[in-house]
């Protein structure tokens, strides 16, 4: 459960920054990418082709990570604005 709301809480920070602009990159927190399930859920993300790493910790949505965002329906925490994600 944790697992798919850091993975959610992922994916939606990084479309609303590909909304805002679609190359530029997120910087994620220094305890985000000392945790493994941070580093499981970017490699995951990366191998699935939904986002770029530009160096350890920098990402970006690719635009079929944003199709496949805008595919999928949104999670029930997002829709009662219950995130807790950073």
């Amino acid at each position: 459960m944790q697992r798919d709301l850091v993975r959610d809480g992922l994916r939606f920070k990084l479309a609303e920054r590909y909304r805002e602009n679609p190359t530029g990159f997120l910087s994620l927190s220094k305890e985000a990418m000392d945790s493994a399930l941070g580093r499981e859920i970017v490699a995951e993300l990366r191998n699935e082709g939904h986002i770029e790493e530009h160096v350890r910790g920098t990402i970006r949505l690719t635009a079929r990570g944003y199709r496949a965002f805008q595919n999928d329906p949104t999670p029930y925490s997002y829709r009662n604005g219950t995130t807790s994600v950073q």
